[in-house]
């Protein structure tokens, strides 16, 4: 797979998608499978083209929006599912002044799309002016993806926000297709885990807007653990947001790896306690709970 972030920059002809794919939910899925299917038959490379930052952050810096997953993990994913290509448009000013005209001309000319294949309400260029006609009058040919219904809800991005910040994990990852993750590479931290008697594996967060907090039964690979995603109350003054995992079946090194962090289960909240001593005595809690509920899950 190759990534591509200059749109002046030819490439062979191809089916595409579009869209900002934040969490890859079951609806992107969809999508995504239509492009590779229609690549295929046709003997064509699968694009995906995506945004950052996010074309709503752009618009509204006052007001942005939380992620369930940063740009590196969206490759990711692209990558996993075996994508021919990756296009990453920066979304500035220039971009976002760019007409319906240009945007079909980069599309045509320089991508050398043959098939787009989107929801029924994907709109483009300044303003949104863009619609599917347009891109029809322009011999791209359409394939409208219908919307995955769940619980008789749309599979959306929102909503899976909105799960995973009032703590409703098990239903944010039925939308998602799979649990919800973080990954990360595994950095050193300021040992305290490890000095209070429970080391952990710090990841450096790409991204430090995620919907969700508290504290959580997880999994990496075939690893469990619990892990911390906030910023750590109990220590005054920090204003960083961590992402801490204790291991509960593996002790070797993990520095410089890239894992990522499954999150099956939330426990709690963040609690700020009054004393390290207190801390120490709710994580041996926490561990007892987190180790129910794996055994609950075998």
């Amino acid at each position: 797979m190759i990534i591509v972030r200059d749109l002046n920059c030819e490439q062979p002809p191809c089916v595409i998608t579009i869209g900002n794919f934040d969490g890859i939910h079951l609806g992107h899925q969809a999508l995504l499978k239509e492009v590779k299917k229609r690549a295929s038959n046709l003997g064509l490379q699968s694009a995906v083209m995506t945004f950052e930052p996010n074309p709503k952050d752009f618009f509204s810096p006052d007001n942005i929006q939380t992620r369930i997953s940063s740009l590196r993990e969206k490759i990711e994913f692209f990558y996993k599912i075996g994508f021919d290509r990756v296009h990453i448009v920066k979304f500035n000013q220039k971009f976002s002044q760019l007409s319906k005209e240009a945007f079909i001309k980069i599309l045509v000319k320089n991508l050398k799309v043959k098939e787009i294949v989107v929801g029924e309400d994907f709109c483009f260029g300044k303003g949104r002016e863009g619609s599917l006609k347009d891109l029809s009058d322009n011999d791209i040919k359409m394939n409208i993806q219908n919307k995955v219904i769940m619980n008789s809800n749309r599979v959306s991005s929102t909503l899976i926000r909105q799960f995973l910040a009032h703590d409703n994990l098990e239903e944010a990852n039925q939308f998602i297709g799979r649990p919800y993750s973080i990954s990360g590479k595994v950095i050193h931290g300021e040992k305290r885990g490890r000095e209070i008697g429970f080391p952990t594996a710090n990841i450096h967060m790409k991204h430090n807007r995620p919907p969700l907090s508290g504290v959580f039964a997880v999994k990496s690979d075939k690893y469990f653990g619990v892990a911390n995603l906030g910023f750590r109350p109990t220590f005054e003054g920090d204003k960083k947001l961590h992402l801490e995992v204790h291991f509960l079946n593996f002790s070797s090194d993990l520095y410089g790896q890239h894992i990522s962090i499954d999150f099956l289960k939330k426990l709690r909240g963040e609690i700020k306690f009054s004393s390290v001593e207190k801390l120490k005595e709710q994580i041996v809690e926490d561990i007892k709970n987190a180790k129910l509920f794996f055994d609950k899950q075998n």
